[in-house]
C-alpha cells in the first residue's frame, strides 16, 4: 500500500493538472483561474475535500461549459482524478493540493460560482465541531468566494452533519436554504444527484443508508 501511495504522489508531482506547493500556479493562481489556467470566462466549480475527485471529474463530464477544481490535502488522492481527468481530456479540470483552511490563498472573494462538499468526515464528537466543515466559520469562507447568487451543495449519509448542516445555513444570514432532504434517491431532488456515486456513497447505499443533501444559495448585498 505504501509503494502504491508512493507512485500516486509522484504521479501528482509531475501532473500539469495538479497545482500543489513548488508548482508553478501556486503562489499566483489567486484571482485568475480564468485568466491564467482555464484560459475562458466559464463558472468556476469547487469540491471540497474531493478525495479522489470522484465528483470533479463527473461534473466536468457531464459540464464542459464549467470549469472544475478539486480540493483535498491528500496528494495520493488527488492524484487519481488528476489521472482520469488526463486520460479523458477534460481540459475543464485542475485539482489543488491544499487544506480548506487555507482558500484565501487561491481564492479572490467572488471568485466562484458553485460549491460541493460530498461526503465529508462528519466529526460527530463536540470537541471536533471547529474542525466540521459546515460550521459558521467555513461557511463564512465559502461565502465569501462565492458571487452573489453562487450555489453551495452538501451530500451526506450521515444523519447528525445533515441536521447540524441544515441548522448552520438556516443561522447563517448570507445562505437560503433551496432544497434539503434527509433521502435524496427518493426525494423530488435526485435529479441534483446527476447519477455522480463515489465509491464510498454506494458502500453507504448498500449498508442501507440514506443520502442526505442540502441546496443553499448565497445573497449577499448589491451596490
Amino acid at each position: 500500500m505504501a509503494r502504491k501511495k508512493s507512485i500516486y504522489y509522484q504521479y501528482s508531482n509531475q501532473a500539469d493538472n495538479v497545482i500543489e506547493n513548488g508548482k508553478p500556479y501556486y503562489t499566483t493562481i489567486k484571482g485568475k483561474w480564468n485568466e491564467d489556467y482555464f484560459k475562458n470566462k466559464n463558472p468556476i466549480v469547487l469540491e471540497l475535500a474531493c478525495g479522489k475527485g470522484e465528483y470533479t471529474v463527473g461534473l466536468a463530464r457531464l459540464f464542459p461549459e464549467k470549469n472544475f477544481i478539486g480540493i483535498d490535502i491528500k496528494g495520493d488522492r488527488i492524484a487519481r482524478g488528476s489521472l482520469d481527468a488526463t486520460r479523458e481530456n477534460l481540459n475543464n479540470v485542475a485539482f489543488l493540493r491544499a487544506g480548506i483552511r487555507f482558500l484565501d490563498e487561491f481564492f479572490d472573494a467572488n471568485e466562484v460560482d458553485e460549491i460541493w462538499l460530498v461526503h465529508p468526515d462528519p466529526k460527530v464528537r463536540q470537541r471536533e465541531e471547529n474542525q466540521r466543515l459546515t460550521n459558521q466559520a467555513f461557511l463564512s469562507y465559502y461565502a465569501k468566494y462565492l458571487k452573489h447568487n453562487g450555489i453551495f451543495h452538501l451530500k451526506t449519509d450521515n444523519p447528525f452533519l445533515y441536521e447540524y448542516s441544515l441548522s448552520s445555513l438556516q443561522q447563517a444570514s448570507q445562505y437560503q436554504v433551496l432544497e434539503h432532504t434527509s433521502d435524496l434517491y427518493n426525494s423530488d431532488y435526485f435529479s441534483n444527484h446527476f447519477g455522480i456515486t463515489t465509491h464510498y456513497e454506494k458502500i453507504f447505499v448498500e449498508k442501507g443508508f440514506s443520502i442526505n443533501y442540502i441546496k443553499a444559495l448565497i445573497k449577499k448585498q448589491t451596490p
